[in-house]
């Protein structure tokens, strides 16, 4: 197998690792009532059966092929296949309305695309609209689709299509990641595949030094289509760890204690629903339980942040690793080695809450313009109040205004078809030779750790001219129990106002939640006002697909109680 750095794109790495192992498990997944499984060696013959059947369909080089499916083996079959033939994948998450599948393909120029399920072969039908496509592929029997099985019907020559891939150059496009979109449009992330690889470069060692076992896995239930797990699931598997598609979120809990991964990667949002499951549980136990609880949560966060244990407490602190942490590991399946946030900024007290009860939460940083991965934070040096030392490959530099910018491998092209947004973001530095990425984020650097502290623009800024940070007021209300969800508004106002979600039966306790938050800020960010909303959910467009608030949409939304507030 060739060394670890000659690998030009993913195709190339996928191809020769099935080559090497190819019995080697590689994808789990559930259907037909059971878990089911993938080898290498049968996932690389499938992907050049498809890739022989899209070219057989006119795929070329340079086409945008729309992927609009759920995490499945599929996903990642298709989405290697166009990759391997010179085709540009273009995810679209399943969630997506058909005005975002309709943006995305007529902002990509996609004339083809490949749909899971027959609804969302419909929703895509309608999103190109008169113009219709060239090709629509579909799992399931849908109405004029071509079949999945008759699209890889014939088999490819793997051989050759290995071949192919090996001379596949790393500055290529792979891929278009369409940004989330918390504000406008989503915009399209052209990501070659030399900034997947610098990713995998970056956290090689951080991998080994973890020490996984030979059957270790990976559980995925972020979507595939997100430039978070996209790149991660890649990798992880590239490392040799099983990828477990997971049933659902809803699942997810039952699936940590059936599949005990070794592995999983996460957004803050499921660290918010997990505590509150986990408290919740905790308030139907015995008064001695929830003190055991209790003391486990004080010690360890000792243990963290000082000041050190006695002698007595540090016994105390090892009877309670049985009596309570242990059990809580359990939950999490017993065989965690790394519990990965990304995505958004992970409150440090959300964290601590995990690590006081010793799983192994580390927060990592990245933006789907860097690859998408940044930094991270290792178990033998996790600092919580940071985001982790950059990876190695990766020059990061701290603006005079406190912006991140970022340099290496792993920084996108630009954005796709939007030249006055890619020089935006994509400036050159004072010699004019090489390009900076502008993240947005504001940040510091401590002891080579970076710390995140706002993005740059999403502050507040209220009537009295204060400029307030949105996130950290609703990092703090979501941090009490009694408050599921929150959003944050006071533009242009003479305070600041919030719309809550209340955690199940807390609805008369919010008042004393905001009086708790309140105190911890100093006063012209303290909240004055607030009203109770429903949920914020992806269905009805208040969060991205990786459960991010769109906050702009929430605050449309619901404009009329903000204005109640207001009087």
């Amino acid at each position: 197998m060739p060394a670890e750095d000659s690998w030009t794109s993913l195709p190339a790495l996928m191809f020769d690792l099935a080559q090497a192992s190819p019995d080697q498990p590689m994808l789990r997944f559930w259907r037909d009532g059971q878990w089911r499984s993938l080898n290498r060696g049968n996932f690389a013959l499938q992907v050049a059966a498809v890739a022989a059947g899209l070219r057989a369909q006119g795929v070329g080089p340079g086409d945008r092929v729309m992927l609009a499916s759920e995490n499945r083996p599929e996903f990642l079959v298709a989405d290697l296949a166009v990759m391997a033939i010179g085709a540009v994948s273009v995810p679209s998450f399943a969630t997506n309305t058909v005005a975002d599948h309709a943006h995305l393909l007529r902002d990509s120029g996609a004339r083809y695309a490949v749909a899971s399920t027959a609804r969302l072969a419909e929703a895509v039908k309608q999103a190109a609209g008169s113009a219709g496509l060239d090709l629509l592929v579909c799992l399931e029997d849908a109405p004029g689709t071509l079949p999945w099985a008759q699209l890889c019907a014939s088999p490819g020559d793997l051989p050759m299509l290995a071949a192919e891939a090996a001379q596949i150059p790393a500055g290529r496009l792979a891929c278009l990641i369409y940004t989330s979109g918390t504000g406008g449009a989503a915009k399209g992330v052209m990501l070659p595949h030399r900034a997947m690889l610098a990713n995998r470069r970056g956290i090689t060692d951080f991998i080994r030094r973890l020490g996984l076992p030979r059957d270790a896995c990976y559980l995925s239930f972020l979507p595939l289509s997100h430039a978070y797990e996209h790149t991660v699931a890649y990798l992880l598997s590239s490392f040799g760890l099983e990828i477990v598609f997971s049933r659902g979120a809803e699942r997810l809990a039952a699936e940590f204690t059936e599949i005990r991964p070794q592995v999983v990667t996460a957004v803050p949002r499921l660290f918010e629903v997990l505590r509150a499951r986990i408290l919740a549980g905790l308030e139907k136990q015995p008064t001695w339980q929830r003190r055991l609880f209790d003391a486990a949560l004080r010690l360890g966060l000792r243990r963290l942040d000082g000041p050190a244990l006695t002698p007595l407490e540090r016994l105390q602190d090892r009877l309670l690793d049985r009596l309570v942490r242990r059990r809580v590991q359990q939950r999490f399946g017993g065989r965690l080695f790394a519990l990965v946030s990304g995505g958004a900024r992970l409150d440090p007290g959300l964290s601590g809450f995990f690590l006081a009860l010793g799983l192994p939460v580390l927060q990592g940083y990245g933006q789907t313009e860097a690859g998408p991965v940044v930094s991270v934070n290792v178990p033998w040096e996790n600092d919580r109040f940071t985001v982790g030392r950059p990876l190695p490959g990766v020059t990061l530099h701290i603006a005079p205004d406190g912006e991140v910018l970022i340099r290496g491998e792993l920084v996108m092209d630009g954005y796709w078809n939007n030249p006055g947004a890619t020089a935006q973001t994509l400036r050159p530095d004072d010699d004019g030779q090489s390009l900076w990425l502008h993240t947005g984020d504001v940040g510091e650097m401590r002891d080579g750790r970076l710390r995140i502290t706002d993005r740059k623009r999403d502050f507040i800024k209220t009537l009295g001219g204060e400029m307030i940070s949105p996130a950290r007021i609703e990092s703090l209300l979501m941090a009490e129990p009694e408050i599921a969800q929150a959003v944050v508004a006071g533009e242009g106002r003479p305070f600041i106002a919030a719309l809550v979600v209340p955690a199940e039966g807390q609805n008369e306790k919010i008042g004393a939640a905001i009086a708790r938050t309140n105190a911890q800020l100093p006063a012209p960010h303290r909240v004055r006002g607030y009203r109770e909303i429903p949920p914020l959910t992806i269905e009805n467009g208040q969060l991205t697909p990786t459960m991010k608030v769109r906050r702009r949409v929430a605050l449309q939304q619901h404009a009329e109680l903000i204005e109640q507030i207001y009087g």
